[in-house]
């Protein structure tokens, strides 16, 4: 089974939690079809699949700690709907479909981010309150998680971002790469990090799924600015040549496509450094991963 197989097949397990975890919430029922409308519009659940495989192999409950991953998909795709609004980067498609914005309204659309952004903070707690775990260990990952979507992580990135536009080619590698690492690799990291605290496992091993988090972001982030060039539209789900198009700081633009492949190897060469204490299915899944998201752009 290849990376992306194994991919989709956890994926769903995760799919199915997100299809009924919004019911009985008491939420006007426009607001709950836009919430459901981008939370289901389906995706990787990267962030989720990670957080379950990293508790998973360091010998936690994976099942108990499903509420706490599909928070991880609610804040995410609350930024893809703010990220898609004509005051931020203003794009019409989002996997394959229109944004939220154009499906509903831009008011919908903000607050069906905003109940996305909140509700993911009562699934957070579930894994404590219904999943059975730790009061301790669900209290440690919630405050790493906020953190990494927060204004230091997720939301400062996305408005450093916004003041690089215009700049393209401009921006410093370093600054670029700060940047990428709050915007989007926060969250990624976060995700590991938190699956390795909810297991209970030593901080040695948070330690090594916070890099692998951290060092797979970056990777991702890369590969995401290649395939914005290479890519198509029909696989990507939204437009391609955005990024030129709206004068975005990206790596090719500063350093060009060759060599942007090859900092996203090393990325992932770096990530796969940090399962070699592991074995397992869940170690060789881990590695694979990091592994697919390169090869996407080879």
């Amino acid at each position: 089974m290849t990376a992306k197989q194994m991919l989709a097949q956890r994926a769903r397990s995760v799919e199915e939690y997100l299809s009924q975890c919004l019911e009985e919430r008491g939420i006007p029922a426009r607001l709950l079809e836009s919430m459901r409308y981008s939370l289901l519009a389906g995706g990787k659940r990267l962030r989720p699949v990670l957080a379950l495989s990293w508790c998973e192999l360091l010998g936690g409950d994976a099942e108990a700690a499903m509420p706490f991953a599909a928070s991880l998909e609610c804040i995410h795709t609350y930024s893809l709907i703010h990220d898609d609004l004509p005051a931020m980067d203003d794009d019409d498609l989002r996997r394959g479909r229109p944004s939220n914005h154009k499906q509903f309204d831009e008011a919908t659309a903000i607050l069906a981010g905003d109940g996305l952004l909140t509700e993911a903070f009562v699934l957070m707690t579930e894994a404590g309150v219904k999943g059975g775990l730790a009061a301790d260990r669900v209290l440690r990952a919630v405050n790493v998680l906020g953190r990494a979507a927060g204004s230091g992580g997720m939301v400062g990135g996305q408005a450093v971002d916004m003041e690089f536009t215009g700049r393209e080619g401009q921006v410093p590698l370093e600054e670029l790469q700060q940047m990428h690492a709050m915007k989007t690799g926060a969250l990624i990291t976060a995700a590991c990090e938190c699956g390795a605290i909810l297991s209970g496992a030593p901080d040695e091993d948070v330690r090594n799924a916070r890099e692998y988090g951290r060092a797979v972001g970056v990777a991702f982030q890369i590969v995401d600015d290649v395939l914005d060039v290479v890519g198509d539209e029909a696989t990507l789900g939204k437009p391609v040549g955005s990024d030129e198009e709206q004068g975005k700081s990206t790596y090719p633009a500063l350093v060009g496509l060759d060599k942007s492949r090859e900092l996203a190897r090393g990325h992932v060469d770096g990530a796969v450094g940090h399962l070699c204490g592991y074995h397992g299915p869940e170690s060789e899944f881990l590695t694979l991963l990091a592994r697919y998201i390169v090869d996407r752009v080879y």
